[in-house]
């Protein structure tokens, strides 16, 4: 299978220089535990939650009654396993000037704490979570309110750059950005705060992504300030359930979190000061994530074999690579010059691993009329096959995989080429269903929804082949969550209407057209934490059946 002919937005790598940090480098994903017992009663629980949901920064509030002890065990293995963890203090009063002292208390602790435990003991950072809004002052006299806790804003920060390693974050409101500071007026108030601050919390505190009441809209001023500033964002939001729905996922679930939180690095990639997520808090999401229903039984998880004869000379080892990594659909490409009893064995005990095969086969040229005899020529073939073969020994379903714009002649006369793919899929659905309960699918580059289809211009063409299928393979070469889900979900949302089923295919074979369309490089455990995204974003579709990795040979091979 060869990658689809896709366009990638390139960052602008001179930006992140300017701001003395790459926009590439790993974004931080963050959660807060403010109930200081959970990580001496459930450390393990916590790790594993962490690990599961691939959290690698932990604002951790310090209750400083307790030993240092306490927290060093903890924080060594969050360490070990890629996390960092801040201390996070505050209260509304802090605002106060009279409150400095015991604001400035957290600053010590830390402080004394660090220098007194290895290095893989230490809070990296600590952050200020100080809500003076809340306070019936912020109403009678918000000017002298915002005048000291600017005042404890610079103590506080002054005294953590002091101390070397230490980052300096805060967790700030989005609205802040229509509050004028005092002595300057032109500047918004979330402007001076986040100057004073390594990372910013932006608390987007909002259920969708997009429209006037959305994420997007309420941070747009911030991140433009950030980047101006060159800081880091985090962008906020909560699993907390409020009287107000809108404010929190609590309703909508972690599932509608995980995919509108996917979707955010593709529209906030433009930012330099865009550094990841964070999720509050810990406990309402674990919560919202135990009570989670189990992924269907029958999602496909999918892959391809090329070579037809090493399901005899390795059929073993498929079966057995499939079991581990639960697969239960094979497409396999037919050789018709080898032995019918190597397809009849290997059919056979791949049915009793629970696993559908379906037959395959493919080439750019099968799209044109003259290459028609090639598609039935398969067709024929698995239908006498069926017929001369017990039920465990049949195929489930034919499988096509013609990539026609590969060839010149896509790019010479393209509608032709549309025209000629249409004819012979009719003709190939028609033959294969003529007398069967033979399954048709197709693999499609998920980009041809952009596509025009002859004849019927405002329809997209994957609408139009999705349509004639039983099930279509979208070819989403993505090796991350939201390329993907960015590349399909509206196919999702189509095929959902008809009734169709679609599976998401993703690569692990090496790739010369871009290292972002294969998890060649990042290997089969990033592809795993990523396709878990991916999963948990689309199955909301009645139309999302599963996913398939091209292919076998490269998948079995490929880095942990």
């Amino acid at each position: 299978m060869k990658a689809a002919r896709i366009y990638l937005s390139v960052l602008c790598l001179s930006l992140g220089f300017l701001f003395g940090f790459s926009p590439a480098e790993k974004k931080s994903k963050a959660t807060w535990i403010w109930q200081s017992e959970i990580i001496g009663q459930d450390k393990q629980q916590v790790l594993e939650f962490c690990e599961q949901n691939e959290i690698n920064l932990i604002y951790l509030r310090i209750d400083m009654n307790k030993p240092s002890d306490y927290y060093r065990s903890f924080i060594r293995e969050a360490t070990a396993q890629g996390i960092e963890v801040h201390a996070v203090a505050g209260h509304p009063a802090w605002a106060f000037e009279s409150n400095q002292k015991r604001m400035m208390n957290i600053v010590a602790w830390v402080k004394k704490y660090n220098l007194e435990s290895e290095k893989d003991e230490r809070i990296r950072g600590i952050q200020l979570d100080i809500e003076p809004y809340l306070l019936p002052q912020w109403e009678t006299e918000r000017e002298r309110v915002i005048r000291e806790w600017q005042a404890n804003v610079e103590v506080f920060t002054e005294a953590v750059r002091d101390e070397t390693g230490l980052t300096s974050s805060v967790a700030l409101a989005f609205w802040l950005d229509d509050i004028p500071t005092p002595d300057d007026p032109d500047m918004p108030l979330s402007k001076w705060m986040i100057d004073q601050f390594d990372t910013i919390c932006i608390m987007a505190y909002r259920d969708k992504l997009e429209g006037s009441n959305g994420i997007l809209a309420l941070i747009e001023q911030e991140m433009h300030q950030a980047d101006e500033l060159g800081k880091r964002v985090l962008v906020a939001v909560n699993m907390k359930k409020d009287v107000n729905d809108h404010v929190s996922f609590a309703e909508e679930g972690v599932v509608e979190m995980n995919r509108v939180l996917s979707l955010l690095p593709e529209h906030l990639e433009q930012h330099p000061s865009y550094n990841g997520v964070a999720i509050h808090d810990y406990r309402y999401w674990r919560e919202a994530a135990a009570s989670m229903p189990d992924v269907p039984s029958d999602r496909y998880m999918g892959t391809y074999i090329w070579r037809a004869e090493t399901i005899r000379s390795e059929k073993d080892e498929i079966i057995s690579f499939a079991k581990e990594n639960d697969v239960n659909l094979l497409y396999v490409r037919i050789d018709m010059e080898q032995p019918i009893t190597m397809y009849r064995e290997f059919v056979k005990e791949a049915k009793a691993a629970g696993i559908e095969v379906h037959a395959m086969g493919g080439h750019p040229i099968w799209a044109l009329t003259e290459s028609r005899g090639k598609i039935l020529k398969l067709v024929n073939w698995v239908k006498a096959y069926n017929q001369q073969v017990s039920p465990s020994e049949q195929f489930r379903g034919v499988h096509l995989d013609i990539e026609p714009y590969v060839m010149p002649v896509w790019r010479e006369d393209k509608e032709a080429v549309l025209r000629q793919w249409m004819g012979n899929i009719e003709v190939f659905v028609e033959a294969t269903k003529d007398g069967t309960n033979l399954e048709t699918s197709v693999d499609l580059a998920a980009w041809l929804d952009k596509t025009p289809t002859p004849g019927q211009e405002d329809k997209p063409f994957s609408h139009w082949m999705i349509e004639q299928l039983d099930h279509t393979t979208l070819m989403a070469f993505r090796d991350h969550a939201a390329g993907i889900i960015g590349l399909v979900e509206n196919q999702m949302k189509f095929a959902q209407t008809i009734n169709k089923k679609l599976v998401v295919a993703v690569e692990t074979k090496e790739s010369h057209e871009g290292d972002f369309v294969t998890f060649f490089e990042e290997g089969r455990s990033e592809m795993n934490r990523q396709l878990r995204l991916v999963e948990q974003a689309l199955e909301r579709y009645s139309s999302y059946t599963g996913q398939a990795i091209h292919a076998y040979e490269y998948w079995k091979d490929s880095k942990e």
